[in-house]
C-alpha cells in the first residue's frame, strides 16, 4: 500500500489501498473480540480529537481506537475553546502545530476544514466529517460491515436512501462502492437528492419500491433538518409514508437484503424499529463495533506511514 499521508476524503484512494485498510481493520475486529485489546503500536504519540460539531458515536470511536493502540488521547472542547472567542482555523492549526501532535482528528460544519488543517499542521489529519463534503471512515466501515456478511465489497446493489443532498456519508460511500465495482442507487424525494451525480453505476429513484428491486444492502441516512432550508420534507409523517424504511418496503429488496444506518436514527421517521431492531436484517449495531475496528487501522496506517 501507497504511504498515505493523511485521510481527507475517500476521493483520492484506490481498490488496493481501500482493501488494504478493511483487512487490517479485520484483524482488529478479531483483537477486540479477544477482549486482549491493548497495543502499543501508538505508544508516544499523542491524537487530538477536534470536533466542531458534536458527535458522541464518532468521538468515543477515534477515542477508543487510540487508546487501545496506546496513544496520548486529547479531546479538544471547541465550545470552550479559543475558537469561540474569535480565533480563526488557521490559528488554531498554528496552536495545534506548536503542541507537536501526531494525528489530529477533525469533525467541522465547513467543507474542506481539515483538507485546510492538513496543509497547516506537521501531522497526519483524518476527516471526522466535514459539512456536506465527505466522511471517510464511516463509509470505509460501512464497507467493512458489508463485505463480512457478504462475503465481497463488489458486485453488489446498495441502495441509500432519505436525504442524500446534505449527506457526507453518502458521498463518501457512493465513492468507495463505485470504486469497489459496486451498483448504487440513491432513492428520495427531488428535493432531497441531486440534479445529477455524473458517477458510473450510480442511478437514482424518486420510489422506494422500484428503487428497492433486487438491493444486496438497504441504507437508511437521517434527515439532517439542521442543514436543510425550510420546505425540502412537508413532515416527518409524510416522509415516513413514502421514504421510511418499514417492513413493506424492505420486501422491495432481495429476500436476504441487509440494512445499515450510520446513525443517529430518527426512528419512525427513516427507519421503523421493527427493522432497526431486527439481528436478522439489521447491521446497525455491528457497524457501530466495526467503527472502532476501522479507525485502529486507519491510525494505524497513518502513524506507520509518517516514519517513512
Amino acid at each position: 500500500m501507497a504511504s498515505l499521508k493523511h485521510l481527507l476524503g475517500i476521493a483520492g484512494l484506490n481498490p488496493v489501498t481501500v482493501t488494504a485498510l478493511l483487512d487490517l481493520a479485520e484483524s482488529y475486529v478479531l483483537l477486540n473480540r479477544s477482549g486482549k485489546t491493548q497495543r502499543d503500536s501508538l505508544r508516544g504519540r499523542t491524537l487530538i480529537n477536534l470536533f466542531f460539531e458534536d458527535s458522541t458515536r464518532t468521538r468515543t470511536s477515534f477515542e477508543l481506537a487510540g487508546r487501545r493502540l496506546g496513544a496520548d488521547v486529547v479531546n479538544m472542547s471547541v465550545a470552550t475553546s479559543s475558537v469561540t472567542k474569535g480565533e480563526t482555523l488557521l490559528d488554531t492549526a498554528a496552536t495545534l502545530n506548536a503542541m507537536n501532535c501526531d494525528l489530529l482528528v477533525v469533525r467541522h460544519n465547513r467543507s474542506g476544514a481539515p483538507a485546510l488543517l492538513a496543509e497547516k499542521v506537521s501531522a497526519a489529519v483524518i476527516n471526522a466529517g466535514d459539512g456536506t463534503h465527505e466522511h471517510p471512515t464511516q463509509a470505509l466501515l460501512d464497507a467493512l460491515t458489508i463485505r463480512r456478511h457478504k462475503g465481497r465489497i463488489s458486485g453488489l446493489t446498495v441502495a441509500i436512501c432519505g436525504d442524500i443532498a446534505h449527506s457526507r456519508v453518502a458521498r463518501s460511500n457512493i465513492l468507495l462502492l463505485t470504486m469497489m465495482g459496486n451498483f448504487v442507487r440513491l432513492i428520495g424525494p427531488p428535493t432531497l437528492l441531486p440534479g445529477s451525480i455524473g458517477i458510473n453505476g450510480v442511478e437514482i429513484f424518486h420510489s422506494m419500491e422500484e428503487g428497492l428491486k433486487g438491493a444486496d444492502i438497504v441504507m437508511a441516512l437521517r434527515l439532517q433538518k439542521e442543514r436543510m432550508s425550510s420546505g425540502l420534507v412537508p413532515s416527518s409523517r409524510e416522509f415516513f409514508a413514502y421514504y421510511g424504511l418499514d417492513r413493506k418496503k424492505l420486501s422491495y429488496a432481495k429476500p436476504d437484503a441487509l440494512v445499515m444506518h450510520p446513525g443517529p436514527m430518527n426512528r419512525g421517521v427513516e427507519i421503523d424499529s421493527d427493522i432497526a431492531d431486527d439481528d436478522a436484517r439489521s447491521l446497525i449495531k455491528e457497524q457501530v463495533e466495526m467503527g472502532v475496528a476501522v479507525r485502529m487501522a486507519v491510525l494505524d496506517t497513518l502513524a506507520r506511514s509518517s516514519e517513512v
